[in-house]
């Protein structure tokens, strides 16, 4: 079974330690304690999208691309192709929903 955390986890330790960078400076950026940015980077937390983006920012990546790469890696997991292209909706598409 695909743990959700774990691989949203493994993308943000992987996207902190390309930038050389360390749990205590990504901590203190996205203003999280380092403990708790140490669990959701092993899976073991689960991360509100606010903290998420959080992290993102700290990490000065959007949080869109992270969850795209998280999907894309998921969809690996799950033996199905990945979504290369995704559509975009405009203002207008969205106002419609």
């Amino acid at each position: 079974m695909i743990v959700l955390r774990r691989v949203i986890g493994d993308e943000l330790r992987r996207r902190r330690q390309d930038q050389g960078r360390t749990l205590r400076e990504v901590s203190s950026a996205a203003r999280v304690s380092l403990g708790y940015l140490s669990e959701v980077e092993r899976g073991q937390k689960e991360a509100s999208s606010e903290l998420l983006a959080s992290i993102c920012g700290a990490l000065d990546v959007p949080l869109a691309t992270v969850l795209r790469s998280v999907s894309e890696e998921v969809a690996v997991l799950e033996g199905v192709a990945p979504v290369t292209d995704l559509p975009v909706a405009g203002p207008s598409v969205v106002a419609a929903a």
